[in-house]
């Protein structure tokens, strides 16, 4: 493997000699006799300068090396006596790699988020994006580690499902038959549709396993355009047995504090972007989510607070209604200052799965809300009893045959199980201060957007 300009800058390139740095140029300034290149190989949020003397044999290419344009600079690295950086790299050589002509369209300027994502293949050369996709990518580690130290299983749930875990419909159809075709004549032999959660699949290998939790892709055919939604999303899914609402609601604020602190320990570089460009005291509040226990109140408190607060809400809040964005920002941001666990929802506005309360009034299900972004956290310790997961179900109007197997969980050896599911995107928002989740995704799939 190559060195990275990380890598070179960290002080980590071979000592003695010369070294290849290679990457795309960011600008070329022009002087008398020389030349300087901004070089960036997406390793970091810095930029090496390379100095070309104008008397080097191969100084033809760098009056090709637009900016966009792949070139290689060969050189020795010598402390700089400019300001803005540490190092600097004294070509003896440049190769251009791949030309970039005046149409390239990421000039010197700051463009705006909108333009960007018409550009969504190269956004990821600018500071901002790269910085959030490299967060993406080490976030993703810090995941994975929580649970391997807490002993939970990575597991691989089915994208394409025929159960619809939420209840609510909005699923993606997928088929293979013409227009008019009946489905015992598809693929499957019967309706299939993109998944909306591994929630249900992960429950059975929680029930096996003990501990386990699913990352991946998941899918809403919402046709909604808030800077909340997406139509295609990444959700971390832990699912453990033996467990209840209170292990529930633990686990979700340990893995936000964690994957919050390892941020601001890890990426503090990438995160300084965000601090001076996007929310100017992003480090305070980041800091303020990891400070302090999470404020932990029933849903009925929850409403009572709303409803005494004398703010001005788009919706009013009611018992029996779900929570909107605008209540659970109130509730961090105004209220408590801090991220909020409300638990105990209304039964009717919940999915069949949540464990019901004694007097069938609400069920065992927690939101985390996060300052921001309101729901970041959602789960439920899950209905282990068959008779009164049969008896929902049915009152649901779900049949029940096509949820033969999840029955069957409960019907033999079934036991107190709990899980939640936690937006990656949502996540990223969070810890960035991005207001769209258009723009913590590489390629976003929204309504009438399918571009790349």
């Amino acid at each position: 493997m190559k060195i990275t300009i990380a890598e070179i800058l960290a002080g980590r390139a071979p000592e003695g000699g010369e070294i290849t740095a290679r990457g795309w140029v960011r600008t070329r300034r022009d002087a008398k006799g020389f030349s300087f290149l901004e070089i960036s190989d997406g390793s970091c949020l810095a930029n090496l300068q390379a100095v070309v003397d104008e008397a080097l044999p191969t100084y033809s290419a760098v009056k090709q090396a637009h900016t966009g344009a792949a070139v290689a600079v060969r050189g020795q690295l010598v402390a700089s006596p400019g300001g803005g950086q540490k190092w600097e790299l004294r070509a003896t050589e440049v190769t251009l790699i791949g030309p970039a002509d005046d149409t390239y369209p990421l000039q010197k300027k700051r463009h705006s988020d909108e333009f960007l994502r018409e550009q969504a293949h190269l956004r990821a050369r600018t500071n901002k994006f790269g910085a959030i996709f490299r967060l993406r990518s080490r976030l993703s580690l810090a995941i994975h580690d929580f649970f391997r130290q807490r002993g939970f299983f990575y597991i691989h749930t089915p994208i394409i499902t025929g159960s619809d875990c939420e209840g609510a419909g909005e699923m993606f159809r997928v088929t293979t038959l013409p227009p008019g075709g009946q489905p015992a004549d598809d693929f499957f032999g019967r309706e299939a549709s993109l998944t909306v959660s591994g929630q249900l699949p992960a429950e059975m290998l929680a029930l096996a396993l003990g501990r386990v939790y699913t990352f991946g892709p998941a899918f809403r055919a919402e046709n909604s355009n808030t800077p909340r939604h997406a139509a295609e999303f990444w959700m971390i899914e832990p699912e453990a047995a033996f467990a209840d609402l209170q292990d529930n609601m633990d686990l979700a604020e340990s893995l936000v504090k964690h994957l919050t602190e390892f941020a601001l320990k890890e990426a503090r570089d990438d995160l300084a972007l965000f601090d001076r460009f996007v929310e100017p005291g992003l480090f305070d509040r980041l800091a303020n989510l990891v400070a302090e226990p999470y404020q932990r109140l029933p849903y009925d408190e929850a409403i009572d607070i709303l409803k005494s607060s004398g703010a001005k809400f788009e919706f009013r809040p009611e018992w029996g209604g779900d929570l909107q964005t605008e209540h659970e920002r109130y509730l961090c941001e105004a209220h408590f200052k801090k991220p909020v666990i409300v638990y105990d929802y209304p039964a009717a506005i919940k999915p069949f799965y949540m464990r019901l309360s004694d007097d069938e009034r609400t069920v065992a299900a927690m939101d985390l809300l996060a300052p921001r972004v309101g729901e970041l956290v959602g789960g439920s310790q899950r209905e282990e009893r068959l008779e009164v997961l049969t008896r929902r179900m049915e009152s649901l109007h779900l049949n029940l045959a096509n949820y033969w197997w999840y029955l069957d969980s409960r019907r033999y050896g079934g036991a107190p199980h709990a899980g939640f599911g936690l937006g990656f995107e949502r996540l990223l928002m969070m810890l960035t201060g991005v207001n769209n989740i258009r723009d913590v995704i590489p390629f976003p799939r929204t309504p009438n957007n399918l571009e790349f």
